[in-house]
């Protein structure tokens, strides 16, 4: 049973947005390990604060998240 563990940004993303990302993730492990294993696919989003994320060494925002999914550079 596949379970997948994904953590994003808190305040980035719709409901919407997560339902279809769950809906992706879900479609890719079935495209991988088979249909009968649709029922039994776990997708988790977890939320991690604003700031709390790092990368590169540096604290990573909401709204930097925002501003590079706009294409804008920081």
């Amino acid at each position: 049973m596949p379970f997948l563990n994904v953590k994003i940004i808190k305040g980035v993303f719709t409901p919407d947005q997560k339902r279809d990302m769950i809906t992706k993730l879900t479609d890719t492990m079935v495209a991988i390990e088979g249909e009968s294993l649709r029922q039994v696919t776990w997708v988790a989003l977890e939320e991690v604060e604003s700031g709390d994320w790092g990368i590169g060494g540096h604290c990573l925002t909401t709204q930097d998240v925002k501003d590079l999914q706009a294409g804008k550079e920081s």
